[in-house]
Formats: C-alpha cells, structure tokens, sequence
C-alpha cells in the first residue's frame, strides 16, 4: 500500500495536501486542472521534491527521507530521458548499473529481452536520434521494466504522440505493470486517458489531492471541481 498520510507541501503561496492510499497493482490517473499540483504529487512520491508536514509510507515503510534512488519508484517522463549520445544498449544498461560500467553477459541478454518484449528487438544499437517518438518511448519503457520496481510514475510520457500511438503505449503500459505487479500513477490532462487506462482516478484541484474513486463512478458524477476543469 502506498500511503500519503497528512503529506503537505509549500513554496511560497502554493500549497498541495495529500491524504490518501493507493493499493499495489493498481492502475491509478492523476488528474486536474494545469498548475493544480499533478506533476508535485508525483515528484513527491519519487522524492524529488521534499515534503514540509506528513509521512510517505511504501507497505508500510517510512520511505518520507529516501533518495529517489533508493525508493521503490521508477519514472518515465514525457522527455523520456535518454541519452542521445549512448546506444539503446547502453541506454538500458543503466537501468541495471546507474553508475556505468560494463554489463555482463547475463545483464546483455536482460536488456536485449527488454527491448524485445516492447518491440524494439534488433535496435539495441541505435541511438535515441535514430528513433521515432513512439519507438523512444517503448525504450523509455523497457528501461522502467529493467528496473522492475512496485511503482511506475507516469509524467504525461506520451502527450506528444497521436491518438492511435498513445493508445498503443497505454496498452503496453498496462501490460508491462502488470508482468511487474506494478502500481501504476499517471498524470495526464486528457480525461479520456484516463477513462481508457485507469481503475481509479485521482483528482488535484484547490490544493488538494483527493483520495482515488472508481473512474467511472468520478465522471459518471464528478463534483464540482472537476465539472468545472472539464467544462460541464
């Protein structure tokens, strides 16, 4: 269980409130109105922004003063954050060894199955130059595989591909996590990502973020905040 309990965070007139639980192995939208604080609830879930009040517990776990690295987060962002000077390959390898280094045999043929399992078999030795945006966010998708951590933290990873393509991603994300057993977070502004992807939604507005409701049930009957950010 991932539990944000009492968690609050400031910088300067902004402030964003978080008291909730989300389950393992659940499929999970963040949504809300631009500046409402999506993106800051993410990042304090994979520690790159510091709480001010509350605790951040991962099954339990105070894990409210770890590292990012160190939490049991992986991100994917919508840049992707690859290294556009390193080889798919290398790329990948990172995920298994953050500080470089040469990979063994065994470690090869992880990011090799990798890449494979999200159809890019063969192109371990591109560069992500060489690449489609689709193609960058499929590697960028099997290095969250490589890593293989309880949480996948979705930061709008596929806001700049089309309709047809971001469906194809949601359903390769959908089936990644769940060979990972993972829990899955995914900001996003488009409502029908949610509706397509997400068991439960969570909705940021005025501050807060509100504890997650069955989908359906939040857009079948969606409170104020939400009407409005929909333009009901």
């Amino acid at each position: 269980m991932l539990t944000l309990e009492a968690l609050r965070y400031t910088e300067g007139d902004y402030s964003l409130s978080a008291d909730l639980s989300l389950a393992p192995a659940r499929r999970v939208a963040i949504i809300g109105p631009s500046g409402a604080g999506k993106s800051t609830l993410l990042d304090l879930i994979a520690g790159f922004l510091a709480a001010k009040a509350g605790r951040l517990l991962w099954q339990g776990q105070d894990i409210t003063a770890m590292p990012p690295d160190k939490r049991p987060v992986a991100m994917l962002f919508q840049e992707n954050n690859l290294f556009p000077h390193l080889s798919l390959a290398r790329n990948l390898g990172l995920a298994l060894r953050p500080g470089g280094g040469r990979l063994t045999a065994d470690e090869h043929r992880k990011v090799e199955e990798a890449l494979e399992r999200v159809g890019l078999g063969g192109l371990s030795a591109r560069k992500p130059g060489a690449l489609s945006g689709g193609q960058q966010s499929r590697a960028a998708l099997a290095r969250v595989l490589l890593q293989a951590r309880p949480i996948l933290a979705l930061d709008e990873p596929f806001a700049a591909l089309g309709p047809a393509l971001k469906a194809q991603m949601l359903k390769l994300v959908q089936e990644v996590a769940g060979e990972l057993g993972a829990l899955v977070l995914l900001v996003s502004h488009d409502p029908q990502d949610a509706r397509r992807f997400a068991e439960e939604t969570v909705l940021v507005a005025d501050g807060v973020a509100h504890p997650s409701v069955q989908t359906d049930e939040l857009f079948d009957a969606p409170p104020d905040a939400l009407r409005a950010y929909l333009g009901l």
